[in-house]
């Protein structure tokens, strides 16, 4: 509700964050039994502050309004009134102690006629009145707003449910699908609570059976993950966090079973009785690492499927509702042809008279897919649920038909996405691929993802069909991008683990033997080339030749590139930069050519302003730093602890000797998005060079003082991996100054450092050093690792 006043939090005398029992005396806990005694609570409460005056009352809206409390739940209240004198300070009588408590609290203060007044032009309100109920005051008062609230709703609904159609699609943009996100907001995210009070007030105005049994199910389900997850944080806070997942799931009794077994399925928690408390089910004195957050998030997805798909639902029926049905000259209802066997009916997809009444064939599943894809248009519930009843399975292999069908629905772009979502809902998709079954709502332990693996194989596959111009074979490119990440949740490295599973499922659908192997080799292959050209030094001929190996020739390695960018914008911003794209370009023209010519690339000649001219030379040109100094061990640590001393991350870097001069090349960019001052940076490089002890006290205390946390870290050798050098991989947690002190312990320790390369995933960096010299033994080995890990 819109309030006339407000105070944040930092303005409260007490603290925002208190449990209800410490100001009421209502329970902790989760469940809906304590939701209720948390309101009855309130209630009780609030009637005390109230003053016994005709004319007044008290109404609740919002999470009391409807008895849901959570265990960190604000206050919605309007305090209405029939014109009585003194209004603002009986007001101000009743919201100060519930501020002086420490509570949030949203109010107003209207008379009836104001409060639908608003409502009339606020559908926001017009909802919230729906859930009014009388806390304390004037029973008939309270009576004549709700009905009258009520009663105005189901006159208008279908009127306002379009501009609220659209303040919600603007929220989903804002906040993502519940389903598919790794750490979704339960109550904003498309599929969350505030979708279940829109499909509450769609059924209050009788357009449809929104709130239909499975539809209560979920909301009863996702009020007690929030119940748990304000317990497990002691606050209120929406956003359900990959950190707070196995807490949340063992205060709702979801554990990790003994054996490990797979609790792939979405459903795999049974649905709990209406009204069972969580707290009830489950032990209170369960810890954390008990948890089980990967079920917890999987029927979280399944639950927010269950409500998008519901919401859908009666946002079209309301749609038809207010525009009417379209009908022809003979006044029956327009039925329009789209595709073989699929009309559009109503602005949905049905299927034509002839389908229903012959024997369906088997691919007929995915051309109703196709077509949804294509046109943009939902498929109708009706439909979908004859297809998953009647539609025969697919044989093996599969029809030409079918292949052509899959791949019209890969191709569709962003259209793909809700029609592999409506066909996942009603079972279709396991029919297809009954691999999807493992896949479905799979988390992804890594930051770096934002969606659940479902959604991200459905999503690359999206992303791909930008890139089908770009290849030979666009069917291939389309199907290896939703089949790429197969082998994840199975033990073992997924490209490897994924390989074999993605041709086999190609060979089911019918490709050929060759084909299906080149399927295969692309999910081997597929994190190759973002992994050599981020850690391994492009300028190498051994790098290049080794690609060129394992690619074999122009159409794999062009199908792949088209792949590795359709994976990253898939997987989330942080998956890929514009540095990282150059380099992942400059590698696949080097590959090219290898594979076109048979000849290695040479390398690239030295900047020839470096190999001229008085020392020390400094360049600063975008996000390259180039520096040239008199030959001396230690310059790349000691450029590196002033890059660092100016926060500056370093991305790449190589050092080579030309002439007697040492060059140091470095990429670079901002650790916090600034950029730092030009003039300091140069000035300060060209005196750390020169040995100046003031720049190097303070690099060296700097730099040092910023340490990374987390696993421990992990030295790993790589043989033969370059011409003249050995290569010495470290990976450890990130952290400001990383680079120079490792460097530093390698100077120290005799190890000349020629080139370095630097990955950062999330949290973790793999970083790659190419010694110079051949293999070391065993005791070499031992020492420069001990080095390099006292530096971590």
């Amino acid at each position: 509700m819109t309030s006339l006043t407000s105070r944040t939090a930092s303005e409260l005398p007490g603290s925002a964050d208190l449990l209800v029992n410490e100001v009421v005396g209502a329970p902790a806990g989760v469940g809906a039994t304590a939701r209720r005694a948390r309101a009855d609570a309130y209630d009780a409460w609030l009637a005390r502050l109230l003053p016994d005056r005709p004319g007044v009352a008290l109404l609740a809206v919002g999470g009391l309004g409807r008895r849901q409390c959570a265990p960190y739940a604000d206050l919605d209240l309007v305090l209405v009134h029939a014109g009585v004198p003194g209004i603002d300070e009986l007001a101000a009588a009743l919201w100060y102690p519930i501020w002086d408590a420490g509570l949030r609290l949203d109010h107003s203060v209207r008379t009836v006629a104001e409060a639908l007044s608003v409502a009339q032009d606020d559908v926001k309100v017009a909802l919230g009145l729906l859930d009014a109920r009388l806390v304390a005051g004037d029973p008939d008062l309270a009576d004549t707003l709700a009905g009258s609230a009520t009663d105005h709703w189901r006159r208008t609904a279908v009127r306002q449910l379009a501009p609220l159609r659209e303040s919600t699609a603007a929220r989903w943009q804002a906040h993502g699908e519940l389903a598919h996100l790794l750490e979704g907001d339960l109550k904003e995210a498309a599929g969350g609570l505030r979708d279940v009070g829109i499909l509450r007030a769609i059924a209050t105005a009788g357009i449809t059976d929104a709130l239909r049994p499975a539809v209560h199910a979920a909301h009863l389900r996702l009020l007690d993950t929030r119940d748990a997850l304000h317990q497990q944080v002691g606050r209120r806070v929406d956003r359900l966090l990959a950190q707070e997942r196995d807490g949340v799931a063992a205060l709702l009794g979801l554990r990790r079973t003994p054996s490990g077994a797979d609790v792939g399925q979405p459903n795999a928690v049974p649905p709990q009785p209406a009204g069972t408390s969580p707290d009830q089910r489950s032990d209170p004195t369960s810890r954390a690492e008990d948890g089980d957050g990967d079920t917890l998030l999987r029927r979280v997805a399944g639950d927010a499927r269950t409500i998008s798909h519901a919401l859908d639902d009666a946002f079209r029926a309301a749609d038809r509702l207010r525009s009417g049905r379209r009908r022809g000259a003979d006044g029956r209802p327009l039925r329009r042809p789209v595709a073989r066997d699929v009309v559009e009916h109503d602005g949905e997809l049905v299927l034509a008279r002839t389908a229903i009444g012959a024997r369906p064939d088997a691919s007929l599943s995915l051309r109703v897919a196709a077509a949804a894809a294509t046109t943009g248009l939902p498929i109708a519930r009706a439909t979908c649920e004859w297809l998953a009843a009647y539609c025969p399975p697919l044989p093996t292999p599969w029809p030409a038909e079918g292949r052509a069908a899959l791949t019209t629905l890969l191709g569709a772009g962003a259209g793909m996405i809700p029609a592999w979502e409506t066909c996942d809902r009603y079972g279709l998709i396991d029919g297809w691929l009954p691999e999807w079954t493992r896949l479905r709502s799979l988390p992804q332990h890594n930051p770096v993802h934002r969606f659940t693996l479902d959604r991200h194989l459905v999503q690359t596959a999206a992303e791909a069909s930008r890139h089908t111009r770009d290849v030979d074979r666009p069917d291939l490119l389309l199907l290896g991008a939703l089949l790429h990440d197969v082998g994840k949740g199975l033990p073992g490295d997924h490209s490897v683990v994924g390989a074999p599973i993605a041709a086999g499922i190609a060979t089911r659908i019918g490709l050929p033997a060759a084909e299906a192997t080149l399927i295969g080799t692309l999910v081997r292959l597929h994190l190759v080339l973002p992994e050599v050209a981020t850690r391994r030094d492009l300028s190498d001929p051994v790098t290049i030749a080794r690609v060129a190996e394992s690619v074999g020739d122009v159409t794999t390695l062009d199908l792949l590139y088209a792949l590795v960018r359709a994976d990253a914008a898939a997987t989330g911003p942080a998956a890929w930069s514009d540095w990282k794209g150059r380099l992942v370009a400059e590698l696949v023209a080097r590959v090219r050519t290898t594979l076109d010519t048979g000849d290695v690339p040479a390398p690239p000649a030295p900047d020839p302003a470096l190999v001229a001219g008085p020392l020390p030379v400094v360049h600063l040109t975008g996000d390259r730093v180039a520096v040239a100094a008199a030959d001396r061990r230690g310059l790349l640590a000691t450029v590196a602890g002033c890059l660092a001393l100016h926060r500056l991350e370093v991305l790449a870097a190589d050092a080579s000797t030309v002439d007697g001069r040492a060059l140091v090349q470095c990429r670079v960019q901002p650790r916090y998005g600034l950029a730092p001052d030009p003039v300091a940076l140069s000035a300060d490089l060209r005196r750390a060079v020169r040995g100046d002890v003031s720049v190097t006290q303070r690099l060296r205390g700097r730099a040092l003082a910023a340490r990374g946390a987390g696993a421990q870290p992990r030295v790993v050798w790589h043989r033969d991996a370059a011409t003249d050098a050995v290569l010495l991989e470290l990976r450890a947690a990130d952290a400001a100054g990383l680079l120079y002190r490792v460097t530093s312990a390698l100077d120290v320790a005799g190890a000349q450092v020629r080139a370095a390369r630097i990955a950062t995933l999330g949290g973790d960096v793999v970083d790659a050093f190419y010694l110079v010299g051949g293999w070391p033994p065993e005791e070499e080995r031992a020492r420069l690792e001990a080095a390099v890990l006292a530096a971590v």
